[in-house]
């Protein structure tokens, strides 16, 4: 049992307790997108995209999205490897060129359009 001497600290305190029973919420936040502008075919890696970011910034180990024509072709893919140049990037910004690599998926294409994209938790109201 427990003594509060003012009623509002123990409903702060009932509040605080159903919080923290709830689920979490999350929302995604895009990061950047890139424009697929050349297919390059890899024995060892498999399809590289060939990209130029259109806006944001596209990192290492990020989530992704492939749009083709405004329709998701392929939803929570890893972006496994990003370089520029020859070198390994950890993010490329907007305006530069970079080579993109999905994993296993190869079913990329020119003119598609790769989305970034993150999940942040929001805090309970």
């Amino acid at each position: 049992m427990r003594y509060y001497p003012v009623i509002y600290q123990a409903i702060d305190e009932v509040e605080a307790a159903l919080k923290g029973m709830l689920k979490p919420e999350f929302e995604e936040v895009q990061l950047g997108t890139a424009e697929i502008r050349e297919v390059f075919r890899s024995s060892k890696v498999g399809n590289i995209a060939g990209c130029l970011v259109t806006s944001g910034t596209i990192r290492r180990n990020g989530r992704a999205r492939l749009v083709r024509d405004g329709v998701v072709v392929a939803d929570n893919l890893g972006i496994e490897s990003l370089r520029r140049f020859k070198e390994d990037a950890t993010e490329v910004r907007e305006g530069f060129e970079c080579g993109i690599g999905l994993g296993s998926y190869n079913d990329i294409k020119v003119d598609d359009v790769i989305e970034t994209f993150d999940t942040r938790e929001i805090p309970r109201a």
